[in-house]
C-alpha cells in the first residue's frame, strides 16, 4: 500500500513538475511580455480549434497543434506552377469550398513601372505662401551607406515591394475586401479607412513557394576573402572624438545636444545641401535608375546592385542631428529551427539599420534583430575602405532566413539557453544598397499635426520623396495594417506553437511603425550603445 502511494505521489510530483515547465519557463524566456489584448486574442486562436484535446494540451501544457508537426524545408518543388490557395488556407480564413479568389483586371504588372508618372501636388508650407521643396540626399549618408553581407546559402532574397503586394489581397477580420480590384503603393494608405486591421494575405498558399517569394538565381558563392578592403574593427573615427561632450545620442526637436558643438555653416545645418560636405552628389555615377520592369532576379551582382530597391528615409531631429534609415525588405521571412522544428515564419520582412549623423559626420548606427536589436558606436563597426578617397563604409551581415541584422559574420544564439535557437551569418555576396534605393524625408512633428487633422482619405504630406526620386509613391509608407498574413489560427493544419513560439506569425508592420521619432538610437527606450563587436556579441536585445 505504502508502495503504491509512494509511486503515485512521484507521478503526482512529476507531472506538476512538467505542468510547472511548460507553463512558466516560456513566459520566463519570452523577451517581449504580452499585453491584455494579446492574451485575450491568444484565448480565441485556441478555441479556433475543433478538437478538445488539442484545446486542453494547448491551454494547459503550452503545446498546440502538434499533429501537426512537420518538417518545413525552405524551397519547394512545385510542378505545374504555382497553386492557388489549397483547402488549408480556405478553412485558416474561413472560406467556403465554392469561394474563389478574385482576379485583379489591372493593367500587365510585368510591365508596370515602379515610380508611376504622376503628377502630385505637394503641400503648402505654413504660411502658405511656397510648395514644399523636395530635398536632396547629403553626399554623406551615401558615403556612409552600409554594404550588407547576405547569407550565402540563402533561399530568399530582397524583394522589390511593388511586386510584392501586387501578390497580396487585403483582409479585414478574415474576410476579403472584396470592393479591391488590387493593392498598389499608390493606394495602399487609403486602406486605413477600414474598421479593423488590414493583413494583406498572400493569394497562394506560401508552403507552396511561389517564385516571387525568392526572388533567387541558384546559390551563391560566398565573398572572396582575398579581394581585401575589409578594414579591422576599430579602426574608424576614434572613441574620444565620438564622445564630443555632446548629447547626441539622445535627441530630437524638442531635445536638442545639452552642448551643442562649435556653430558650423548655417548650411550644414539645414537639410536642403547646398556646397560643402552636403554637396549635390551626381546621381549618374552611383544611383542606377530604377527598372520599369519588375525584376525576377534580386540577389545583389558582382558590383552589389540589386534590382530591388532599400528604402532610404531621412529623419531631421534637429541641431544638426539627422538619423539615416535604410530599410530592406524580403518577401518571406523563414523562422529559425529548434530540434529540427522550425518556429517564426510569416510573410513579408522589413529589417533596417539606422545611421545617426551630427553635422554630417556619423556618431552610430543602430541593427534591428527580431523585436528589438543593438546600437555601436561608429568606430566599433567593421568597415571596408572605398576607392577615390571616400570615408570606409560600414559591413553588416543579414542573418539566413530571417534576416536579422548583425555586426560580425558567425552564429548568434538569441532567447533560449544552450544556442538551441539562433541566426546564422556569413560573408555571402555584398548588397550595395547606395546603388539603388528610394529616398525620402520623413518630418513626424508633421505626422502628428496630421494625424489630429486630417481623414484616411486625405493625403499626406509629412513624407517627401527626396529629388533623386521626386515622383516615388507616398502612400504605402502610411498604411497601417501588416505586410503579409494574419497569424494562422490553430485549425490550419500548418501551424503549431510549442512553449509559445509560432510556426507561423504575423506579417510585419511597416517602416513608418519602427519608431523612427526616436530620441535615441535604439528602437527602445532602453539602449546601450556598445564600443565593440565583441562587447555586441555579449549583450543580448531582449
Amino acid at each position: 500500500m505504502a508502495y503504491g502511494v509512494r509511486r503515485v505521489s512521484l507521478a503526482v510530483a512529476l507531472l506538476a513538475a512538467l505542468v510547472f515547465i511548460l507553463s512558466y519557463v516560456p513566459e520566463y524566456l519570452r523577451p517581449v511580455i504580452p499585453d491584455q489584448d494579446e492574451s485575450e486574442r491568444d484565448k480565441k486562436w485556441i478555441k479556433t480549434s475543433p478538437h478538445w484535446i488539442d484545446r486542453q494540451t494547448c491551454r494547459w501544457l503550452g503545446l498546440c497543434g502538434i499533429s501537426h508537426i512537420k518538417w518545413d524545408a525552405p524551397a519547394r518543388s512545385v510542378a505545374g506552377g504555382e497553386p492557388i490557395m489549397d483547402e488549408l488556407k480556405k478553412l485558416a480564413l474561413g472560406w467556403s469550398e465554392e469561394r474563389t479568389i478574385p482576379k485583379t483586371d489591372a493593367s500587365d504588372w510585368e510591365n508596370a513601372p515602379l515610380v508611376k508618372d504622376l503628377k502630385r501636388t505637394r503641400a503648402a508650407a505654413a504660411d502658405g505662401a511656397q510648395a514644399q521643396i523636395m530635398d536632396e540626399v547629403p553626399e554623406y549618408v551615401l558615403d556612409n551607406a552600409p554594404l550588407v553581407h547576405l547569407y550565402s546559402g540563402e533561399h530568399f532574397w530582397p524583394s522589390h515591394i511593388a511586386e510584392h503586394v501586387k501578390h497580396l489581397q487585403p483582409f479585414e477580420g478574415g474576410s476579403l475586401l472584396d470592393t479591391w480590384k488590387h493593392v498598389d503603393l499608390d493606394n495602399m494608405g487609403t486602406l486605413n479607412a477600414q474598421n479593423g486591421t488590414i493583413f494583406l494575405t498572400s493569394e497562394v498558399d506560401v508552403e507552396s513557394r511561389p517564385s516571387w517569394l525568392h526572388n533567387r538565381v541558384g546559390v551563391p558563392s560566398p565573398f572572396p576573402e582575398d579581394e581585401g578592403g575589409d578594414d579591422a574593427p576599430g579602426s574608424g573615427t576614434p572613441a574620444e572624438k565620438e564622445r564630443d561632450g555632446t548629447t547626441w545620442w539622445d535627441a530630437d526637436k524638442q531635445h536638442p545636444p545639452h552642448r551643442i558643438a562649435l556653430p558650423k555653416p548655417s548650411s550644414e545645418n539645414r537639410r536642403r545641401p547646398a556646397h560643402g560636405s552636403l554637396k549635390r552628389r551626381n546621381y549618374g555615377e552611383g544611383q542606377r535608375p530604377i527598372v520599369a520592369n519588375f525584376p525576377k532576379d534580386t540577389k545583389p551582382d558582382a558590383s552589389g546592385y540589386s534590382t530591388a530597391p532599400a528604402i532610404l528615409v531621412l529623419v531631421d531631429k534637429g541641431a544638426g542631428i539627422i538619423d539615416a534609415f535604410w530599410f530592406f525588405f524580403y518577401s518571406y521571412n523563414l523562422g529559425q529551427t529548434v530540434l529540427n522544428i522550425r518556429f517564426g515564419n510569416h510573410v513579408g520582412d522589413w529589417e533596417h539599420c539606422m545611421v545617426r549623423f551630427q553635422h554630417g559626420i556619423p556618431r552610430a548606427m543602430f541593427l534591428s534583430e527580431h523585436a528589438g536589436g543593438k546600437a555601436y558606436m561608429w568606430h566599433a563597426m567593421e568597415k571596408r575602405s572605398q576607392p577615390n578617397g571616400k570615408p570606409p563604409r560600414p559591413i553588416i551581415y543579414s542573418a539566413v532566413g530571417s534576416h536579422a541584422m548583425y555586426a560580425s559574420e558567425g552564429l548568434h544564439p538569441y532567447v533560449l539557453p544552450f544556442k538551441m535557437l539562433k541566426d546564422v551569418t556569413d560573408k555571402g555576396p555584398l548588397w550595395d544598397p547606395a546603388l539603388n534605393n528610394l529616398a525620402y524625408w520623413y518630418d513626424y512633428e508633421v505626422d502628428q499635426e496630421e494625424d489630429k487633422s486630417l481623414s484616411n482619405g486625405e493625403e499626406r504630406t509629412s513624407l517627401t520623396p527626396a529629388k533623386s526620386n521626386p515622383d516615388a509613391p507616398t502612400s504605402w509608407f502610411h498604411f497601417e495594417g501588416c505586410w503579409g498574413d494574419d497569424v494562422y489560427p490553430l485549425s490550419d493544419k500548418r501551424q503549431w506553437r510549442l512553449f509559445g513560439e509560432y510556426h507561423y506569425i504575423t506579417g510585419p508592420l511597416g517602416p513608418k511603425w519602427k519608431f523612427l521619432e526616436r530620441r535615441k538610437v535604439c528602437q527602445t527606450e532602453k539602449c546601450t550603445i556598445v564600443d565593440s563587436i565583441e562587447a555586441g556579441k555579449k549583450s543580448a536585445w531582449y
